[in-house]
C-alpha cells in the first residue's frame, strides 16, 4: 500500500532547504505522536468516552500512533540523508511496518464512516447494529487485511517480480516495488472502494441533515435551522476533503507505477506525495476526535484548561439554566396542581403539571453525549461526530 517510496537521489543539497525541510518533517512528527497520544488518554481517562464507536476512534489513534512512533522517523531520516543506512532486513521490516499501518489507518477511517451512517439513517437500531461482537470481528478484518497486503505479500514477493527489488545494493535505498497485480489490488482494496463507500455515507448522512434543517426552517426556526446546516456542511467537507486531499495523489501516483513502472514517476513528487498521505495521521485526531464535543470536554479537563465542575457542554448548562427559571416563574401555581401522567411514543413515562399540557412536547432521538442546542433540531445536524448510544428524551418547545 503506502510505500516508503522517498526516493534516495532527491537530496537536499541547500542546507536552508534542508534545514526547512527538517523543521517540517520534525513537527508532522511531533504533532502525529502528540495528537493520537492525546485521544488514547482522554479515552482510557474518561469513562463517558468507552463507547463502542469510540472503539474505531482509538483504533484509528493507535495506528497513526504507530507509525508515527516506528516508521516516520526513518522516513524523515531516509528523506534527509538520500540513503538507506539500515540494511536489507530492516528495510523490508520497515516497507511491511509503513504498508501495514497505513492501510489500517485508511480501513479504521472507512469503519468510521460505515458506524455513523448506521447510527445517522437507522438510529433506533443501532444497538442492534452495532454490537460488541461485530465491532470486534471488524477490527480484527481490519489488521488482516492490512498484514496481508503488507507483511505477506512484501516477504513473498507479491508486489513484484524480483523478491528482493525492495532493496538496492548498489544505490542504498528502500523502496517497495509496484507490479500492475499488486498496484491494481492494493490500490482498490486499500483507498478506491473505501473512498466509493465514504462519499456515499457522508452524502447521506448529510443529506439527513440538510433535510431536518429544512423542516426546522418551515417551523420558523429559521437561524437554527441555517447554523445546524452550515456546521454539518463544515464538518462533512472536512473530513472528506482532509481524506481526499492527502491520500488521492499518492494512490494516484502508486497505481501509475503499477501500470507504467517504478521509475516512470519523478522522485521529487513521490516524496511529496507520499509525505502528503503521512499527514493524514496527523489530522485524524483533530477531525475524529477534536470535533466532538465530549472530546473534546475530555481534553480541556486532562489539560485542566478549566475546573472539572464547568466539564458541562454549554448548551447543557444553558439549558438546565432555561428550566429552573421556568419552574421558579411557575412555583406558585406549581403547588397547586396534580401531577399528570403523559405518554411518550418511547414508551417510557414522565410526570408535568397540569397547566403545561397545552404545550407541546416533541420526542426526539438523542444521544447520550450531547443534548441538542435547541429543542426542535436533531443533534446530528450540529455535530454528527458525536454518534453514540440513542436513547429518547422528550424536550419541551417553547
Amino acid at each position: 500500500m503506502v510505500p516508503n517510496g522517498t526516493a534516495s537521489s532527491f537530496c537536499l543539497d541547500s542546507p536552508p532547504c534542508r534545514i526547512t525541510v527538517s523543521v517540517v518533517l520534525t513537527i508532522l512528527i511531533l504533532i502525529t505522536i502528540a495528537g493520537n497520544v492525546v485521544v488514547c488518554l482522554a479515552v482510557g481517562l474518561t469513562r463517558r468516552l468507552r463507547s463502542l464507536t469510540n472503539c474505531f476512534i482509538v483504533s484509528l489513534a493507535i495506528t497513526d500512533l504507530l507509525l508515527g512512533l516506528l516508521v516516520l522517523p526513518f522516513s524523515a531520516f531516509y528523506q534527509l540523508s538520500c540513503q538507506w543506512s539500515f540494511g536489507k532486513v530492516f528495510c523490508n521490516i520497515y516497507t511491511s511496518l509503513d504498508v501495514m499501518l497505513c492501510t489500517a489507518s485508511i480501513l479504521n477511517l472507512f469503519m468510521i464512516s460505515l458506524d455513523r451512517y448506521c447510527a445517522v439513517t437507522d438510529p433506533l437500531r443501532y444497538p442492534v447494529l452495532v454490537t460488541p461482537v461485530r465491532v470486534a470481528v471488524s477490527l480484527v478484518l481490519i489488521w488482516v487485511i492490512s498484514i496481508t497486503l503488507s507483511f505477506l505479500s512484501i516477504h513473498l514477493g507479491w508486489n513484484s517480480e524480483n523478491k528482493n527489488s525492495s532493496f538496492n545494493h548498489t544505490i542504498p535505498k528502500c523502496k517497495v516495488q509496484v507490479n500492475l497485480v499488486y498496484g491494481l489490488v492494493d490500490g482498490l482494496v486499500t483507498f478506491y472502494l473505501p473512498l466509493l463507500v465514504m462519499c456515499v455515507t457522508y452524502y447521506r448522512i448529510f443529506k439527513i441533515a440538510r433535510d431536518q434543517a429544512k423542516r426546522i426552517h418551515h417551523m420558523g426556526s429559521w437561524k437554527v435551522a441555517t447554523v445546524g446546516e452550515h456546521k454539518a456542511t463544515v464538518t462533512l467537507a472536512a473530513v472528506m476533503g482532509a481524506f481526499i486531499i492527502c491520500w488521492f495523489p499518492y494512490f494516484t501516483v502508486f497505481v501509475y507505477r503499477g501500470l507504467i513502472g517504478d521509475d516512470a514517476i519523478n522522485e521529487a513528487i513521490e516524496a511529496v506525495v507520499l509525505w502528503l498521505g503521512y499527514a493524514n495521521s496527523a489530522l485524524n485526531p483533530i477531525l475524529y476526535a477534536t470535533l466532538n464535543r465530549d472530546f473534546r470536554t475530555a481534553y480541556q479537563q486532562l489539560f485542566r484548561c478549566r475546573p472539572a465542575g464547568h466539564g458541562v457542554p454549554e448548551t447543557s448548562r444553558r439549558f438546565g439554566s432555561s428550566q429552573l427559571a421556568r419552574s421558579q416563574s411557575q412555583e406558585v401555581v406549581r403547588q397547586e396542581e396534580k401531577p399528570l401522567r403523559l405518554q411518550v411514543w418511547s414508551g417510557t413515562e414522565i410526570t408535568a403539571p397540569r397547566g403545561a399540557t397545552d404545550r407541546p412536547c416533541l420526542c426526539l432521538p438523542k444521544y447520550k453525549s450531547l443534548p441538542p442546542t435547541h429543542p426542535s433540531i436533531h443533534p446530528s445536524i450540529h455535530s454528527f461526530a458525536n454518534i453514540s448510544q440513542l436513547p429518547t428524551t422528550c424536550w419541551e418547545l417553547c
